[in-house]
């Protein structure tokens, strides 16, 4: 596995609405991969790789989303302390003791801040945090502050990847690793029969805006969602409460929040697998949505949909971490899916 790319990949800045930085990485890794490849108007990279027996003209669209939970600047006060709007959704507690950079007219380290248990009433100490308890703290006077940040400003969070025994543990894996291993897949994939369009998308984060618009503008007939989900395989968990672990296998989504994956898709990823020896896990998320909904749902026709997700602990912190061979296994699947969409029989229902 190129650990250097997911590493890379994932420390990358990019809020929703800010992903120019990861945007022109990804561009530099997808260009010699594909025939031919463009950004919306959106902010999404749209790739093809044109299929080789394909007289109908059939499109299958790949979704991985780009962008990461993040800030905005909604403040600067008269002692150089920043306020902020999250764009995405977080636990406030996951806040506590974290640095950040605030990406001004250059990039800035800071720490979340908020008042020190010392000074807490003990109300104060019981109460769960919110966000607005929080402040980031630059280190600097206020006049150097108010020099380089401005409202508007995006805010990423710092963390690096590192390899943790079988996995990897960085911030942002919910979505990188899902666009490495679109890229990855791009990398390995043979003789294609239908027109695959891989997508990075913008904006999953705040209500997958950028899949919206590009599955709109696509039309897809079939649509492979790419995300994370949760691998609740931790202390306190029951049996039915896991949604996936780490090390089963790639997970094959049975439904989200969001999406109920057309059962015919299901059924040709989990026989692929099979066929494959590419081990898999299912997966059942009663909460939370992927880009899946907009691929099965924008085109004009709905497309044949269905999603490999990553399974993932410890999300939407800086500490996600997700098992190297999971990945591998997601990988193997979403090639192989792609070699051979035209081998099931969709017709039947």
């Amino acid at each position: 596995m190129n650990i250097a790319l997911l590493k890379k990949i994932c420390e990358e800045a990019g809020a929703p609405g800010f992903e120019e930085r990861i945007r022109q990485l990804v561009i530099k890794e997808i260009e010699p991969l594909v025939d031919q490849w463009e950004v919306d108007n959106m902010g999404s990279v749209i790739t093809v790789k044109k299929g080789t027996n394909n007289p109908d003209g059939k499109k299958v669209m790949v979704a991985a989303h780009m962008d990461e939970i993040g800030f905005i600047v909604t403040h600067v006060d008269d002692n150089g302390f920043v306020r902020f709007h999250t764009l995405g959704g977080f636990d406030p507690k996951t806040l506590t003791a974290q640095r950040v950079t605030v990406h001004g007219k250059k990039d800035l380290i800071g720490v979340m801040g908020s008042k020190p248990i010392h000074v807490m009433t003990p109300e104060e100490r019981n109460k769960n945090p919110k966000t607005t308890d929080y402040f980031i703290d630059l280190g600097m006077k206020a006049d150097d502050v108010k020099e380089l940040v401005s409202v508007g400003n995006p805010i990423t969070r710092e963390r690096e990847l590192i390899e943790m025994g079988d996995c990897v543990n960085c911030k942002s894996i919910d979505n990188r690793v899902s666009v490495f291993i679109l890229i990855e897949a791009l990398r390995q994939l043979g003789d294609v029969p239908y027109d695959v369009y891989g997508v990075f998308t913008v904006q999953e984060e705040v209500g997958l805006r950028g899949a919206n618009v590009a599955a709109h503008s696509i039309n897809p007939d079939f649509g492979i969602g790419l995300d994370t989900t949760i691998a609740f395989d931790l202390p306190g968990a029951q049996p039915h409460q896991k949604i996936t672990s780490l090390g089963e296998g790639a997970a094959i989504k049975v439904m989200d929040g969001s999406t109920i994956c057309d059962y015919r898709m299901v059924e040709f990823m989990k026989q692929t697998a099979d066929k494959n020896n590419i081990k898999w896990q299912p997966e059942v998320l009663t909460a939370g949505g992927t880009d899946t909904a907009g691929v099965q749902r924008m085109g004009k026709q709905g497309a044949i949909a269905g999603a490999i997700s990553i399974p993932t602990r410890h999300l939407h912190q800086v500490i996600e971490m997700a098992n190297k061979e999971d990945i591998d296994g997601c990988i193997k699947l979403l090639k192989v899916s792609l070699e051979t969409l035209d081998q099931y029989d969709w017709a039947h229902r």
